[in-house]
């Protein structure tokens, strides 16, 4: 499902749709999000977007064993996360490393952000796009295993604890199952940043796994009563000035999301730049 917004108001109310939970009585959301300043562009991981080499896309899972095995190698004097595999790949990502996780949040207005944040190569220019994505309609479609220990838990998703009772390492996760699947747990909570964009990653069971080809095709078999896996609001270029002055009004900016003189020194570039001109 897509829609396009036409203000801030409209994007408010197509991001909080939710009805109070049945038994909870809380406004509570199964939804987590990601903002992208490109309407246009898929949802690619970081390890995906390697492959545009046709060199690396014929070896792909060998090269992602190289990139983790070499981060661990090389990076044990600068971080020690212990033995496990899913706190070395939590950090990986955090630091840049290409890898087959995907970040998302579960704030929408940290997901408005970065639709809205990035001034480089006049991407203001362009329709951003938040991806909303309903963790509960996706954990249906998981093998037995992370199934039960999901269901044994009072979380929404996984965390990296979880993860180690589901499966010591990436080659292990992804022989559970021949169908391709997506879980989505929370990292460690490395520093403050990503505590701030109440972070969390996707993780698909092979590394070639495109997360939006995966959303098209199941919600094809979907039941026209069945909640939407997915849902892209679509944020016009001439109304992300707005929703950005809006957000740094919130104080949903650079300088909270990354803590530090990096993200200071971000913010106040983007907040004494130009914005469109007068007609």
């Amino acid at each position: 499902m897509e829609v396009t917004v036409n203000s801030w108001e409209e994007l408010n109310r197509e991001l909080f749709p939710h009805a109070p939970h049945k038994n909870l009585g809380r406004f509570r959301s199964h939804y987590v999000y990601r903002g992208m300043a490109n309407a246009e562009r898929p949802l690619l991981t970081s390890l995906l977007r390697l492959s545009r080499c046709p060199t690396v896309e014929t070896n792909l899972p060998l090269i992602e064993k190289e990139l983790l095995f070499s981060f661990q190698m090389y990076g044990q004097q600068q971080t020690n996360p212990g033995a496990s595999m899913w706190y070395w790949l939590s950090v990986a990502q955090h630091h840049g490393l290409p890898t087959r996780l995907m970040d998302w949040t579960w704030s929408p207005y940290v997901a408005m952000h970065f639709a809205t944040a990035d001034l480089a190569n006049g991407r203001q220019e362009t329709d951003g796009v938040i991806w909303c994505i309903n963790i509960a309609e996706c954990h249906r479609y998981l093998p037995p295993r992370p199934l039960d220990i999901l269901n044994n838990a009072v979380t929404k998703g996984f965390y990296a604890e979880m993860m180690s009772q589901l499966a010591q390492d990436l080659e292990a996760f992804d022989h559970l199952s021949d169908e391709e699947f997506v879980v989505f747990f929370e990292p460690p909570a490395l520093d403050e940043r990503i505590i701030n964009q109440y972070a969390l990653f996707s993780l698909m069971n092979s590394p070639q796994a495109r997360l939006d080809e995966w959303l098209t095709a199941r919600s094809e078999d979907r039941q026209p009563d069945q909640e939407p896996l997915y849902r892209r609001i679509i944020i016009p270029a001439d109304l992300k000035w707005e929703v950005r002055d809006k957000l740094d009004g919130a104080n949903i900016n650079e300088r909270v999301l990354f803590p530090g003189l990096d993200g200071l020194s971000a913010w106040l570039k983007r907040h004494y730049s130009c914005g469109p001109l007068p007609s």
